[in-house]
């Protein structure tokens, strides 16, 4: 098989794995070396179906033992096979690195014969790049649930980020489709990530020159409406892996129906608003200061599509506002639909010198539809801002259906 043939197979199988990013790690030029990240993130492009790329992203191979039924790449589907050596994708690597269409490299793979020997393999590219073409650029490596832990200490030798996925939110789900893989596996291979990043901070505390682990920490990913679990438990899960592996990102993606598919999954793809809406909720849990169990509730545990879930949170909460902008707290104003965290920082600063108004919040360019039915300013009381709640859902409501270009637009204006 030639090297064409190979990239567009295994380019194309690497595309359903969400979990790779391109940032969040600085790396010096080496002398007499090739290229260096940086942690303010990277130069991206897009493909022709909107995915926003600026990393090689691509797999080992597809060939696996593993017959999970959600993945395309699994053993017992008839897809064309395609497997690179470490030097072609050693290549591949530098030749688009020196062409500037890369800034890096994500390396992911099916399992081929064990856990250990897949990483080894993997492990050698990273390896192969650092030492012997002295690359400087991002490399995320996928850490194979199962590794041996030397192997796991290896990879975040050599690797910027590392990422272990957990791929459904139960061990139900997984034993459903996925009986090959346990939690407690894949748990243990995050837990082993963290220990040698903790271990390996604490040697930098005590010399620079200790060797950086995953200066970029490591990720997981969990696919969407494979299965009829709600958000409460995939959102309850990534909480649960926030708090116990300090992850740096948790990646949604929605399941994607293939021809032939297992009759147990679904057979259409779930709402591109849903995977959106719990990456919002992922916000307000990172950056927001909200509990996992607070963002859905009991009688509703999926995430309201027709509402980001901060206004929702709001809507069932009236007894919360309106907040005093000009007198709450930074943990109050960031519990206010429509006023971003960044924008929080702003009020605060701002109103040691002079009382806020609703003018001031506009030219802050606050969404201020949503914010004004939860605030008080300098120029608006209490008492105009009691409404019915009925006539509050209908002031605050947004259209059910959203844009995938409209909905990256609103997470990375942080409005939420």
């Amino acid at each position: 098989m030639d090297l064409s043939t190979k990239i567009k197979i295994l380019a194309d199988s690497a595309k359903y794995d969400a979990s790779c990013a391109s940032s969040g790690s600085s790396r010096r030029a080496f002398p007499s070396g090739l290229g260096a990240s940086s942690s303010c993130g990277l130069c991206h492009s897009y493909t022709p179906d909107g995915r926003c790329i600026s990393l090689l992203k691509i797999l080992l191979t597809n060939y696996c033992v593993y017959d999970c039924a959600y993945c395309v790449n699994r053993v017992s589907n008839d897809v064309p096979r395609a497997r690179f050596t470490t030097q072609e994708i050693v290549d591949l690597t530098v030749d688009f690195y020196r062409r500037n269409y890369i800034e890096g490299l994500f390396l992911s793979s099916g399992v081929i014969r064990t856990a250990d020997y897949t990483m080894e393999q993997m492990i050698d590219v990273a390896r192969t790049l650092r030492t012997v073409h002295r690359f400087g650029g991002y490399i995320h490596l996928k850490a194979i649930a199962g590794a041996s832990a030397e192997l796991v200490r290896l990879a975040g030798l050599w690797a910027d980020r590392l990422s272990a996925n957990i791929e459904l939110p139960t061990q139900t789900d997984l034993d459903q489709l996925a009986p090959e893989k346990k939690f407690t596996v894949i748990e243990g291979t995050m837990g082993e990530i963290r220990s040698r990043a903790e271990e390996s901070r604490a040697e930098r505390k005590r010399s620079r020159k200790a060797p950086a682990f995953a200066p970029a920490g490591q990720s997981t990913q969990l696919i969407v409406g494979a299965t009829p679990s709600s958000d409460t438990a995939i959102i309850q899960l990534a909480s649960r892996l926030y708090a116990g592996y300090k992850l740096r990102r948790v990646y949604y993606s929605g399941f994607s129906p293939y021809p032939q598919a297992d009759s147990r999954l679904p057979l259409k793809p779930p709402p591109l608003v849903r995977e959106h809406r719990l990456y919002q909720a992922d916000w307000l849990m990172r950056y927001y200061g909200f509990e996992a169990d607070e963002i859905t509730s009991p009688e509703q545990p999926n995430l309201d599509l027709d509402r980001d879930p901060k206004l929702a949170w709001a809507l069932r909460h009236r007894e919360f506002f309106p907040v005093d902008v000009n007198r709450a707290p930074r943990e109050a104003l960031l519990r206010v639909p429509g006023i971003g965290h960044q924008n929080v920082g702003r009020i605060l600063s701002i109103r040691r010198y002079h009382r806020i108004t609703l003018a001031d919040l506009a030219k802050l360019r606050v969404a201020m539809t949503r914010v004004k039915p939860f605030v008080v300013t300098a120029d608006a009381n209490s008492e105009a801002l009691k409404v019915d709640r009925s006539d509050l859902d209908g002031l605050v409501a947004v259209p059910r259906q959203i844009g995938l270009f409209d909905a990256a637009s609103s997470a990375l204006s942080g409005e939420l």
